[in-house]
C-alpha cells in the first residue's frame, strides 16, 4: 500500500459525477446489495501473489457537480472481515503478527480533498487509518457509471486503487522478501443516491 498513486479508493470518486445534475447529493454505498468490494494484492515472497478482500464495511460519499473539489467520502472496514480464502492464513494475517485485529479492529479513511484531472477521473485525497496509524494518501479514481436503476433509485459507481507502504501503518515485513513490503488496495462500489 504507496502512499504515491499507483484505497477505502474509489472512495473519492463521488467527486466525478458529471455535471448534468444541478446539485449536491449524498450517497450510501450499496453494501447490501454487495455492490461494492474493498479488495487487496500483495506478493507471495515473489512468486505469486495473494488476493483478498474485507468482506464487511459501510461509507458513503458527496460531491458538487458545480464544485468537484468540494467532493468528500468516507470509509470504515471491519478489519477481522478480511478473507484471502485460506482460513489458517487470514488468522496468521489478523494475529499481532501483521493486522492485530483485536487491538484495531476498524480501519478507516476519510477524505481531505479532490483534484479533478479530466472527465470523469481524478486524484482523491484523504487520511487511512489502519493498524493504529493515520497516514495521508492519494488515490486515483473513476467513474463507472451513474444513471437510474431498475427499482426506482439513482446510482453511481466508481473505482480506484492506490498502493501504500506496510512500514507507514507500523507493520513491520522486514522479515519477509522487499516485494512484500508493498501492498495494492483496489475498491470499487457502486453508491444510491440518498
Amino acid at each position: 500500500m504507496y502512499k504515491k498513486t499507483a484505497l477505502t479508493a474509489a472512495l473519492a470518486a463521488a467527486s466525478l459525477v458529471p455535471l448534468a445534475q444541478a446539485q449536491a447529493a449524498d450517497y450510501a454505498i450499496d453494501t447490501d446489495g454487495q455492490h461494492a468490494f474493498v479488495q487487496f494484492k500483495i506478493s507471495h515472497l515473489g512468486f505469486s501473489y495473494i488476493l483478498g478482500s474485507f468482506e464487511e464495511f459501510d461509507g458513503g460519499f458527496s460531491y458538487d457537480p458545480e464544485n468537484p473539489e468540494a467532493s468528500s467520502a468516507n470509509l470504515e472496514v471491519e478489519v477481522d472481515s478480511l478473507t484471502t480464502n485460506h482460513a489458517e492464513r487470514d488468522k496468521h494475517i489478523l494475529s499481532d503478527d501483521f493486522l492485530d485485529a483485536a487491538e484495531y479492529p476498524t480501519a478507516s479513511f476519510a477524505s481531505t480533498g479532490f483534484e479533478p484531472t479530466g472527465e470523469g477521473e481524478g486524484v482523491l485525497t484523504g487520511d487511512l487509518t489502519l493498524h493504529g496509524e493515520t497516514q495521508s494518501i492519494e488515490m486515483p479514481v473513476t467513474l463507472l457509471g451513474e444513471g437510474d436503476d431498475p427499482w426506482g433509485n439513482y446510482r453511481a459507481g466508481f473505482e480506484g486503487s492506490t498502493t501504500l507502504t506496510l512500514a507507514d501503518y507500523g507493520i513491520d515485513m522486514s522479515d519477509f522478501p522487499e516485494s512484500m513490503h508493498e501492498l495494492e488496495l483496489y475498491v470499487t462500489f457502486e453508491g444510491i443516491r440518498q
